[in-house]
């Protein structure tokens, strides 16, 4: 499989089974708003049997419908977990946490993260309970499975032709993703027309009613952002406050502006790959500034590069008995979310470069995204697929993928063929949402997004915004995915203040990074 297929979007991680049931016995009551979602409030509350599952985490099942067309008919179970406010005495409510993604699992991020200070500090821990949840189709949500076990799984995934670097390659990446579109269809059954970002809200919006939450108070990360303008669309009136982390261009990312849609690959609309080309001259910068402190600092790390992957180019380079190719190398250094990883990526190009016999210890899995985890790719194609108007024919990724390397050069083609499976894709969700996007929400929502971003590009995130009735842009000053990886308490503090008051920070401030990732 592409090793850019997850890239929007980190590593997930399993967990023990969650604990608890739960029961639909709730009806919804009738709504006054100017607007609301009539399928939603026409389901009934689920019931939270919290049960405490480690660590100070408490764990649920939320019974939703599958089809919320027929809200009494089939329904599936949503795996839910909750750190609960530290100081109940002074509790605001709930906040809502979509990581991102699509496709890994969001029980399991929180676990891991919920702790993290940057990301929630103790201030804003001690105000809320945390909760989240694995979206329907995702890992215990009524999870997506394209294969009859997880060995099949890992040996078809394992064999995926990584994404073509050359135009050569092309055909047999295009034959792949649609044998993927098939096996799906074949295999995974009803989830694949109900997983939209659409029904997602939904959901949400039963979670919201099931903790006793008169309004939603959310923290949106990456495709979580999509989730939450989504949200913020269909239930305007129910918006308590919205913080967006990493945001993308919404209408770019469901319809496509214009003629985008059936013309433009999904992120090359969205601007991805001069994203990552800024992103990695930013790299290459604040290598040279950091001097010793980064592996490949030594000379012109700019011209390094160029010269290494021109050699690439022409065979693979082998280190320590391991061959790397042309693709491998520039999906490597295309990584770029976390710049905790940037000293080893440093690392990996000067060994390269050297074509030395020693690799570093250890080359984070952030840095290749090549390990499957629980189901998290077919969720991914589930999801984007159900949302997504793209290209259905291959020549436009062709075009597409020859006038990305002209602007964009090494790291031009690898933002093209991200979700060349939605081509061939044979579910369709007729729920999903398109639009508008500026409906009146009953408060303003915060938007964050880091100067260089090689996921979720800040013009992508202004121009979501702009699509937003009422939306301010606060800029990090540093590179990398989100605050949840670019660490800046500057901005976990307005993060923290907005969510506290529902108030935006003043106009055109901006956020800076606490260390280089050199430091």
């Amino acid at each position: 499989m592409s090793s850019h297929c997850a890239r929007r979007r980190g590593s997930a991680y399993l967990l023990a089974v969650l604990l608890g049931i739960g029961a639909l016995v709730t009806p919804a009551r009738a709504s006054a708003e100017p607007y609301v979602d009539q399928l939603a409030d026409a389901a009934d509350t689920p019931t939270l049997g919290w049960e405490a599952c480690s660590d100070g985490f408490e764990c649920a099942t939320a019974q939703v419908p599958m089809d919320y067309n027929s809200p009494r008919a089939d329904r599936i179970d949503l795996a839910v977990i909750k750190l609960p406010a530290a100081d109940p005495t002074r509790r605001i409510g709930t906040l809502f946490v979509n990581f991102g993604g699509p496709g890994p699992s969001g029980v399991d991020r929180l676990r891991e993260r919920a702790r993290w200070p940057w990301l929630f500090s103790d201030e804003l821990r001690a105000r809320f309970d945390l909760v989240s949840w694995d979206p329907r189709s995702v890992s215990r949500s009524a999870g997506t499975r394209c294969f009859p076990s997880a060995d099949e799984q890992a040996a078809y995934l394992g064999s995926f032709p990584g994404t073509p670097t050359e135009p050569g390659s092309e055909p047999a990446f295009f034959a792949a993703s649609a044998d993927i579109a098939a096996r799906c269809a074949a295999n995974a059954g009803p989830i694949l027309r109900h997983a939209s970002t659409a029904n997602t809200a939904r959901d949400l919006d039963l979670l919201r009613r099931a903790v006793g939450d008169e309004t939603l108070t959310y923290h949106g990360i990456s495709y979580g952002t999509q989730v939450g303008a989504v949200y913020a669309n269909m239930f305007p009136g129910r918006v308590r406050a919205m913080a967006f982390d990493g945001s993308l261009d919404f209408e770019g990312n469901m319809n496509g502006h214009g003629a985008d849609g059936v013309n433009l690959p999904l992120d090359t609309r969205q601007g991805v790959a001069a994203g990552i080309a800024e992103t990695f001259d930013t790299f290459l910068r604040d290598c040279a500034a950091a001097g010793p402190r980064c592996a490949f600092a030594e000379g012109d790390p700019k011209l390094k590069w160029i010269a290494l992957a021109e050699r690439a180019r022409l065979a693979p380079i082998t280190v320590a008995g391991t061959p790397w190719t042309f693709g491998q190398i520039v999906s490597a250094a295309g990584s770029l979310s976390r710049p905790d990883t940037y000293p080893d990526l440093a690392i990996l190009l000067q060994n390269l470069f050297d074509a030395a016999t020693v690799l570093p210890a250890r080359v984070p899995d952030a840095l290749f995204e090549e390990n499957h985890p629980a189901n998290r790719v077919e969720a991914f194609y589930t999801i984007q697929c159900s949302d997504s108007t793209v290209p259905t024919d291959p020549a436009a990724y062709t075009r597409a993928a020859a006038a990305e390397d002209l602007q964009s050069r090494y790291f031009g083609r690898i933002a093209v063929f991200n979700a060349t499976p939605c081509a061939f894709w044979q579910a369709e969700d007729r729920d999903r949402y398109t639009g508008p996007w500026n409906r009146e929400t009953a408060a303003p929502i915060l938007v964050l997004n880091s100067r260089y971003d090689p996921a979720t590009p800040l013009r992508g995130a202004k121009a979501g915004a702009a699509q937003l009735n009422r939306a301010q842009v606060v800029v990090i000053e540093g590179a990398g995915h989100s605050s949840m990886y670019v660490q800046s308490t500057c901005a976990e503090h307005l993060k923290r203040d907005y969510l506290f008051t529902a108030q935006l920070p003043p106009a055109g401030i901006s956020c800076g990074i606490d260390r280089s990732p050199f430091s």
